[in-house]
């Protein structure tokens, strides 16, 4: 009920920052450009709340907080008094309407940047992409546990999720990854790690894991946490140990013990567990015990402590360093949105990556949760996402009416009442399809977790 309540409650919040901002473009534009702004509403629906203000404009918060519109004077949607005439939006030149309506879109960039310089001036903490363990066709190409990955295809990575989005663009391009690794011995290698090979229909969201990497903070030490009273263990392992080996096969993760366990109770009998203690190699004899009934799961009685490690990676700048690192992370950002949109087109990305409002909710709530630093990320790139879907050339969105208003600069002339309005009727349609597609995604995604 908390995840619920605290998904709901930042859900709100990012859109009423990101559509306040985005509103408050075309406001601020439209106000320069001698536009009457009748009314500027954050959500749709009743008002909740409303005042006008010196100029005119009613300003008011609505009961649906899924978006938000500046309402302009418009002889198109009602009849204006004469002395007003040229403060209706419509009497505007064109280039006048194309800056109020990408001021929106440019709104949501400006803040884009902003967020990052913000996060990156108080320090975004991460996971670094170093390799916990490496299997399959990372082990045959390679890769080993400590490698720390530098580049990928050319492309700079500081983060586990850096080199795990550019792994996802190689194999979703169906093309080998050129990988750029520091060994533990410090030394520079480049692995080719075949994505080509993997099968199609391949889960996109873990591109790694089935390329047979797992990174080091995935990999839970065997550090025992607790011993069971009267179990297998008792009496021979002790809280804090560390377990090395089990029946002579090393350990090197919590995750390794249950399936060697079982091995050791198939076996039957004794087998030696070895462990670390207070700084001493210790090799202790331990015979698993099965379930009364003989058909359960061989165990020691054993549990280890649950939770991830410390970051170990973090970008932070000062105020003025921040400023390019913001515009590059900006850029990178708005390459990898460009190049999944353009992916899900020609088919090499699979449509599952468009999301609705549920997974918003559930990201929003999740990056509250670990920091203000990945709060701020999470506006910054929502904030972007904003943009670029409202600048798509569908109509009813802002990137419709900049193409009616080029065409109108080509042609000279305003398009046609009724082709504007087909054309309105063809993005609602796209639209409503759009939404009930993330919608769809979204119910899958709850379904399936």
């Amino acid at each position: 009920m908390a995840d619920f309540i605290g998904s709901v409650w930042w859900m709100i919040v990012s859109l009423g920052v990101l559509v306040t901002f985005h509103e408050f473009g075309h406001y601020w534009v439209a106000r320069r450009c001698g536009v009457k702004v009748l009314r500027f509403s954050v959500g749709f629906g009743k008002p909740l709340w409303s005042r006008r203000g010196r100029n005119g404009t009613e300003f008011a918060v609505a009961a649906l907080p899924l978006g938000g519109y500046v309402k302009m004077l418009d002889e198109r949607e009602a009849e204006v008094p004469a002395g007003e005439r040229m403060a209706a939006f419509n009497n505007k030149n064109v280039w006048q309407r194309l800056a109020i309506v990408a001021a929106g879109p440019a709104a949501n960039l400006l803040l884009c940047i902003a967020l990052l310089w913000a996060m990156f001036v108080v320090g975004n903490r991460d996971y670094s992409a170093t390799v916990g363990q490496a299997g399959g066709m990372a082990a045959s190409a390679g890769f080993a546990s400590g490698d720390r990955i530098l580049d990928v295809d050319g492309r700079a990575v500081a983060t586990w999720a850096e080199a795990g989005m550019a792994l996802t663009t190689a194999a979703m391009d169906r093309s080998d990854a050129r990988v750029r690794v520091r060994d533990r011995q410090d030394n520079e290698r480049t692995r080719v790690l075949p994505l080509s090979t993997l099968p199609a229909g391949f889960d996109e969201h873990g591109v790694a894991a089935q390329a047979g990497l797992a990174w080091q903070f995935q990999i839970q030490p065997a550090r025992l946490d607790s011993v069971l009273e009267g179990s297998a263990a008792s009496g021979v392992l002790q809280p804090g140990d560390l377990i090395l080996a089990i029946d002579g096969q090393a350990v090197a993760s919590a995750g390794q013990v249950a399936p060697l366990v079982q091995q050791l109770g198939r076996r039957g009998g004794p087998g030696m567990i070895e462990v670390e203690r207070s700084g001493q190699r210790l090799a202790l004899e331990v015979t698993p015990r099965q379930a009364s009934d003989g058909k359960g799961p061989w165990l020691l009685g054993t549990g280890f402590a649950s939770g991830r490690p410390a970051y170990d990676a973090l970008r932070q700048y000062g105020p003025l360093a921040a400023l390019p690192a913001a515009l590059r992370e900006t850029g990178k950002l708005a390459g990898d949105s460009l190049g999944m949109m353009r992916r899900m087109l020609t088919g090499h990305a699979s449509v599952k990556n468009i999301s609705g409002p549920i997974t918003i909710a559930r990201v929003a709530n999740a990056s509250a949760e670990r920091g203000v630093d990945w709060f701020l990320y999470f506006l910054a790139l929502l904030s972007l996402s904003l943009c670029i879907i409202n600048l798509l050339p569908i109509p009813v969105l802002d990137g419709g009416h900049l193409l009616y208003y080029l065409i109108e600069l080509v042609k000279g002339s305003p398009l046609s009442e009724r082709v504007m309005a087909a054309g309105q009727y063809v993005g609602l349609a796209l639209l409503a399809g759009l939404m009930g597609l993330a919608f769809y995604n979204d119910i899958l995604g709850l379904v399936l977790r």
